[in-house]
């Protein structure tokens, strides 16, 4: 079940953070460019699994993730319409459901990964070492999860607080931001995988004396900002790095 499991997490992981673009994004209130994203997760989903001929979990994560992202759209709609936006509560509530339609469907067929390319005898024989690609796909995911979900999830808590606007006095890199926050959860995935964790706080230091020097004296809300992004951005990290770890130590014990 584990396996299957962790093929149908990399599936939508995949879908929804990596290969689902921009203009995805922006048109999926449009019910073409919507049925062209899930058809999209679908496919990765499939591929993920081996091309196992069970399409009882490919149904069951296509129909609830079609739910998921209309309902979610129709929630931003609203709120919108009501001059606010839809904030993190949206985003956690889309990505639980999606989580939660994973688990039910690798607990209903467990067996789809058995029934796949990736777990034939006959290619585990031809290609040594193919019989831990589940262990790689967890590692791929947590990287995915961490990297890319957690720049989605802090952006989204964020939005509330964003500062004014000053293009005159922003002199920051086109996206420096972005980039920033991707290495700084990437290190911390690290850290944690290699059982270092002490390393977290050494890199907590140090971000925190070049984020001191950023701020100007006495600007106390541009202050919390940092340090709320910040410590939202080191918790989505080693949050996701554990469930990770714990990943990958059920796959080798099973």
């Amino acid at each position: 079940m584990l396996e299957t499991a962790t093929a149908l997490l990399l599936g939508h992981l995949l879908g929804d953070f990596i290969l689902q673009t921009r203009r995805m994004v922006a048109g999926k209130a449009r019910l073409p460019m919507l049925l062209g994203h899930v058809g999209l997760v679908l496919l990765v989903t499939w591929a993920a699994l081996g091309f196992a001929p069970m399409p009882g979990p490919i149904l069951l994560i296509g129909i609830s993730h079609f739910a998921s992202d209309l309902a979610k759209q129709r929630y931003v709609a609203t709120c919108r319409a009501r001059d606010r936006r839809a904030g993190f509560g949206a985003f956690a509530t889309d990505q639980a459901a999606h989580l939660a339609a994973v688990w039910l469907a690798a607990s209903l067929w467990p067996g789809a990964w058995a029934a796949g390319l990736w777990a034939r005898p006959w290619l585990l024989g031809l290609l040594p070492g193919l019989d831990r690609l589940p262990e790689g796909m967890a590692l791929a995911g947590g990287l995915i999860a961490t990297v890319w979900a957690g720049g989605y999830a802090v952006r989204e808590l964020m939005a509330g607080l964003k500062l004014p606007a000053d293009p005159e006095s922003d002199t920051s890199l086109p996206l420096g931001g972005q980039i920033i926050g991707r290495l700084e959860r990437l290190m911390i995935l690290m850290l944690l995988l290699a059982n270092q964790p002490d390393g977290i706080g050494l890199l907590i230091a140090a971000k925190s004396i070049l984020r001191f020097s950023e701020v100007s004296e006495g600007d106390r809300r541009a202050s919390e900002y940092v340090i709320i992004g910040t410590l939202a951005s080191f918790a989505w990290a080693i949050s996701t790095a554990y469930a990770t770890n714990a990943l990958l130590t059920a796959l080798r014990g099973a």
